[in-house]
């Protein structure tokens, strides 16, 4: 159905067709999807002691509200990410902001945390209870006096209604965030967090989400930084404000964080470097460019243990999951394994 839609979607601005996808899964005129590998045991796994049907998750940035969470499990996803969320509710910058590559499977957005604010999100989840494990994403407002103080607010807000909270560094749209990369602010930010959850008496995982964009030296320190601080989880990675070189589309020079089929490799790459450092310590959850069983595959091989996606459904349709585990069965099959963790980091 989507293939015959997909044509008259594209016709739409980028984030008329978002928003048009958010109410379509609200009001639930998304139909049944038939999955042939639901339970599949080839697939099964466990984030945070709970146990997930598939390992592959939907990224921050498409349900930035907690609107459709439960939707998005039915889909089949394994696991949700909602947000990102500041403290407070911020319209963004300023529109047009989202812009489709078609030539390149690809998205670029410079939509700068836009959100209804911590409150009105926890109270969105307090009314609709998860079906499935959910993460919650946070971060800064882009006018606030006191970043680190953004994230602590964030947590008190969330602790107690999330499986996991990530700590976004590395959205290239609110300026300067990228900073806290660096090693010192880094760690004073995650003992902030480590201190605050010791005041709240709060278990919940916390998850770190870094940029593709990170110099080869960085790797080794955030690295440092997270197995310091006990970090559970890294995503690795968000956006990326370059890559830019052989893009197709002419709407290529936009300013923002792209997305989708570019950044694969790139994703995967830096996957492969820090599994090296991390050594099945950290779990790593691989995002960039997963919209096909062997983009799944690949990551995996590089090291990641989970996986996230966004763009990919945007191009593939609501049913991605089950034609990624679809392709994917196909793959472990020949390998003649029993569980997909059974090939990770084979070729980190």
């Amino acid at each position: 159905m989507f293939s015959n839609l997909r044509s008259l979607i594209f016709k739409l601005d980028p984030e008329t067709a978002h928003s048009l996808a958010i109410k379509s899964l609200k009001f639930n005129f998304v139909p049944n999807i038939f999955d042939e590998n639901k339970n599949n045991p080839l697939f099964h796994t466990k984030l945070f002691n709970k146990n997930l049907e598939n390992p592959i998750g939907i990224a921050a940035g498409f349900d930035k509200n907690a609107e459709v969470y439960n939707s998005l499990f039915r889909l089949g996803f394994g696991f949700v990410e909602v947000g990102t969320v500041t403290p407070l509710k911020q319209y963004g910058n300023n529109k047009p902001r989202v812009f489709r590559l078609l030539e390149d499977e690809a998205l670029i957005n410079r939509l700068g945390f836009n959100n209804v604010g911590a409150k009105n999100v926890a109270k969105r989840i307090k009314l609709n209870q998860p079906i499935g494990l959910l993460g919650i994403n946070i971060g800064p407002n882009k006018d606030t006096t006191d970043r680190l103080n953004d994230y602590i607010e964030c947590l008190k807000t969330f602790h107690n209604l999330a499986d996991y909270i990530t700590i976004n560094i590395s959205s290239p749209n609110t300026e300067d965030l990228r900073s806290l990369h660096n090693q010192k602010k880094l760690n004073q930010l995650l003992q902030m967090i480590d201190s605050e959850k010791k005041n709240l008496n709060s278990k919940t995982p916390i998850v770190v989400k870094v940029s593709p964009d990170i110099e080869e030296r960085e790797i080794n320190e955030i690295s440092e930084v997270l197995l310091n601080n006990y970090i559970e989880a890294v995503i690795i990675s968000n956006t990326s404000d370059a890559t830019r070189d052989n893009l197709k589309n002419h709407q290529s020079h936009q300013k923002g964080g792209l997305s989708g089929k570019p950044i694969d490799k790139k994703s995967t790459k830096l996957i492969s470097k820090f599994y090296k450092i991390l050594k099945g310590r950290i779990n790593i959850i691989g995002v960039g460019g997963v919209s096909s069983g062997r983009s799944a595959y690949d990551k995996f091989l590089a090291g990641a243990n989970y996986l996230q996606l966004y763009t990919g459904m945007v191009f593939r349709g609501p049913n991605i999951v089950n034609m990624i585990k679809k392709e994917l069965k196909e793959l472990l099959i020949k390998d003649g394994v029993k569980n997909f963790s059974e090939i990770i980091g084979k070729k980190g």
